[in-house]
């Protein structure tokens, strides 16, 4: 807005490559400065006379176009967004309740001003209202036809971030584009939740002195995104790190993480920590989508599951097949390790089960939690099949000789293709010396000295084989 160039000059930039002077018609870098800037009063113009000179001028004219902005604006913040029109030399915004008209008048009525005067002005409100504000106003009322935002989350909190993406794709039309970078999961969010066939998201990661630019696949992000515990999870936040693990359970990803970070700050204080997201899909059978979703956006990912993934070809094979593998080159050690477990005779048979659950019940009090109860039945099951007991104790639960090779080339195949098995069975495995299970279990772990207690090497082991995995492991 308020652009000008001496028409000599136009017509000799046209044709030429470079436009200089006439690019700034056409396209707009909307710097994080410029939009603290932007909540500042605008100079006051003849608006019949002369050209809109800042966004301000357009809601000036336009009372409609002002209740729209407004309406947004009290989205995020709970107040409307108000033009003076009747400020003198310079025309501001306020924010608050949009003051009450008499009857007989209007927004230039003496009484309107002194109430409109009594409320706060963007410019005197905090960094979050008034970068909102401005992107609010170049995307509606702008005129260039590309438009470039750095950050446009900046100052804000994470839900008024989600809703600035919602209304930047909802608010868009045909004919402008809008180019968007981000570091936030929360405004990434909201752009997906519009759904919108226009949308299109691309990851830019650098590898030494290389951008590598990969463009999101719609479908595979729609199917990401219609799973409801992932739509509201954190997975999405693995596009903004450098890898990724994801494993069965939240508990997994915070001791796995917990060590992680106890190593770093033992071993490495000066070295700057890979930057790797823990986190979990609920579960071994979302497993495949997250990875493969994840690689379709470039990121690199690892698999964390427990031994008795191998228990079943399903969904073994499709995560195999996620991170871009062929499952018949694992098939028949897969088949001959599942073989020989399930071979296995089982600690117990169904009547020395049912006694050991019947002797648990009538030896239960009423200070007893129903979590207690349950994971001594559930210990006891895990008696009632090989694979029960396999989850309990791991590897250890391969025959010897022939079948443990087996198992081993098998479990370092699946690792090659970024799919690293718990080989202590399951996470209690690594302090077998500590009670609970699950969050119960790594809260008590987490007390320990993560970096040095004995007990836990085969834990610090593993994580370190995961950073070890480097890169981590891309879908190539």
């Amino acid at each position: 807005m308020g652009r000008s160039v001496w028409r000599g000059n136009a017509v000799a930039y046209w044709p030429t490559n470079a436009l200089h002077d006439l690019a700034g018609f056409f396209c707009h870098i909307l710097t994080a400065e410029e939009r603290l800037r932007a909540a500042n009063p605008a100079t006051a113009i003849a608006l019949v006379r002369e050209p809109p000179a800042h966004p301000i001028h357009a809601l000036q004219r336009d009372d409609r176009l002002e209740r729209y902005v407004s309406a947004q604006f009290r989205k995020a913040f709970g107040m409307d967004l108000i033009v003076h029109r009747n400020a003198g030399s310079e025309v501001p915004l306020y924010t608050g309740d949009f003051p009450q008209i008499f009857p007989n008048q209007d927004r230039q009525s003496h009484e309107y001003i002194r109430q409109l005067e009594q409320l706060p002005t963007l410019q005197s409100q905090g960094d979050g209202m008034k970068s909102f504000a401005a992107v609010l106003l170049e995307t509606t009322v702008g005129a260039e036809s590309v438009l470039l935002i750095d950050e446009p989350e900046a100052f804000l909190h994470p839900p008024q971030a989600r809703l600035l993406g919602q209304i930047l794709v909802s608010q868009r039309t045909l004919e402008r584009q809008l180019f968007l970078a981000t570091h936030s999961g929360d405004f990434l969010r909201g752009v997906l939740d519009m759904d919108s066939d226009h949308v299109r998201v691309v990851r830019i990661r650098r590898e030494g002195g290389v951008n590598r630019i990969k463009q999101l696949n719609n479908t595979q992000m729609r199917a990401l995104w219609s799973d409801p515990l992932l739509r509201y999870s954190n997975i999405l936040d693995g596009i903004f790190h450098e890898g990724v693990v994801v494993t069965e359970s939240d508990a997994d990803a915070r001791f796995f993480a917990a060590v992680g970070d106890a190593l770093f700050e033992e071993t490495s204080p000066d070295v700057q920590k890979p930057n790797v997201m823990f986190t979990h899909g609920g579960g071994k059978a979302r497993l495949p989508m997250i990875v493969s979703s994840l690689h379709q956006l470039d990121v690199p990912v690892l698999a964390v599951a427990d031994f008795d993934i191998l228990n079943n070809e399903h969904p073994l094979k499709e995560l195999v097949e996620a991170t871009g593998g062929q499952w018949n080159e694992f098939a028949e050690d897969w088949k001959a390790v599942k073989s020989a477990v399930d071979s296995k005779k089982p600690e117990l048979g169904p009547e020395e089960i049912r006694k050991e659950i019947l002797k648990i019940l009538e030896n239960s009090s009423r200070a007893d939690s129903f979590l207690d109860l349950k994971h001594s039945i559930d210990n006891v099951l895990r008696k009632s099949s090989p694979w029960a007991t396999a989850k309990g104790c791991g590897k250890d639960a391969v025959p010897r000789g022939t079948a443990t090779q087996t198992c081993d080339r098998l479990l370092v195949g699946l690792r090659k293709r970024g799919i690293f098995v718990v080989e202590v069975g399951e996470l209690e495995g690594f302090a077998r010396t500590v009670g609970g299970h699950g969050p119960a279990w790594v809260n008590e772990v987490l007390k320990k000295d993560l970096a040095r207690d004995a007990e836990l090497e085969n834990a610090r082991r593993f994580v370190r084989d995961l950073f070890a995995a480097g890169k981590i492991v891309s879908g190539s």
